[in-house]
């Protein structure tokens, strides 16, 4: 199973989601690490250097950092952005799939968006 981590503006209702229906995932919020405020090259700096596949609502600003890092060759584990229209119980849904049924190396250097 990846080991995910979520953005500070991924909707809390989410987090609790995945947290419930999949007990053993291996989830850090932003916030839980002092990353709250930080800009998105920093928390996609501390996604790559934990291994962990970003959750983020913010598909304005974090698509082109997440795909700068690639273009300049920095580890960049993946990126699974959710639309903040999709409806929490879908979002759920979405990310356990792509967190049990996916490999590391499935997801690196790829912006995934929600819906799928």
């Amino acid at each position: 199973m990846l080991r995910l981590g979520s953005d500070a503006d991924v909707h809390g209702l989410i987090v609790r989601g995945l947290r419930q229906r999949e007990p053993n995932l291996d989830l850090v919020r932003v916030q839980e690490v002092g990353l709250r405020t930080a800009d998105d090259p920093t928390i996609l700096a501390w996604a790559a250097a934990e291994g962990r596949i970003l959750i983020t609502q913010d598909r304005s600003t974090m698509t082109g950092f997440a795909y700068d890092r690639v273009k300049a060759g920095l580890p960049m584990p993946g990126v699974v952005i959710v639309s903040d229209q999709m409806p929490v119980g879908k979002a759920v849904e979405q990310i356990l799939m792509i967190a049990i049924c996916n490999a590391l190396d499935e997801m690196k250097d790829q912006v995934i968006f929600l819906p799928l």
